[in-house]
């Protein structure tokens, strides 16, 4: 459970910090609005979360514990859309930018904004779908509470991770401006990262 977890939160902090339209949006609103304003968004956008994780735990471990193919197969189609995923970040653009012109809301309006974004996305639940299960450390278990545990890790992770963009956003977007080849690697991170998560849910 211990090296399972440790490997998740490896790959949730290396899905953190390859930009996103989440973290792009946080740093976005610290840079405008202040570092407050980013872990507001921040806040909100990780409490999203809570609602994917309660529909995947309750909509997939049904199957999980019905059938071993179908939990298999599960993996081959979550792999493949991580795989697709590194496909699309490949054919992008490297180039990272954000508007400086963002509108200037309250704590509580950029939280709830935060909320919503999560919510509607829909590939918000695919990813879920396609990353969580592949880090469940004992199929005959409950997988409702490791669905919830893994949930749970998720949003802290993240919530870290986004918060220090928040706190550092001055000095990332002028390291980001100011080379080039920043924006190059960090296309290439999430890449590796996608492919690597894949690999790992096809041969866990």
């Amino acid at each position: 459970m211990i090296e399972t977890l440790l490997s998740f939160s490896v790959a949730t902090l290396a899905l953190a910090i390859a930009p996103g339209p989440d973290n792009i949006y946080v740093l976005t609103q610290s840079l405008v609005n202040g570092t407050k304003s980013g872990i507001a968004t921040t806040a909100g956008l990780i409490s999203g979360c809570i609602v994917h994780t309660t529909l995947l735990a309750f909509g997939i471990s049904a199957i999980i514990t019905a059938s071993d193919e179908l939990f298999y197969g599960i993996k081959v189609l979550g792999a493949c859309y991580l795989l697709y995923l590194a496909f699309k970040v490949y054919k992008s653009d490297d180039h990272i930018s954000w508007s400086e012109d963002a509108p200037k809301k309250s704590y509580m309006q950029l939280f709830k904004t935060g909320v919503i974004m999560n919510l509607v996305n829909p590939k918000v639940m695919i990813f879920f779908l396609a990353f969580f299960p592949g880090f469940l450390w004992d199929k005959d278990g409950n997988t409702v509470v490791q669905f919830y545990i893994l949930g749970i890790t998720f949003m802290v992770v993240s919530f870290i991770i986004f918060s220090a963009i928040a706190l550092l956003a001055g000095r990332i977007s002028k390291f980001i401006i100011e080379r080039k080849g920043v924006g190059t690697f960090l296309k290439w991170l999430q890449i590796v990262v996608f492919v690597g998560i894949a690999l790992y849910i096809i041969a866990a």
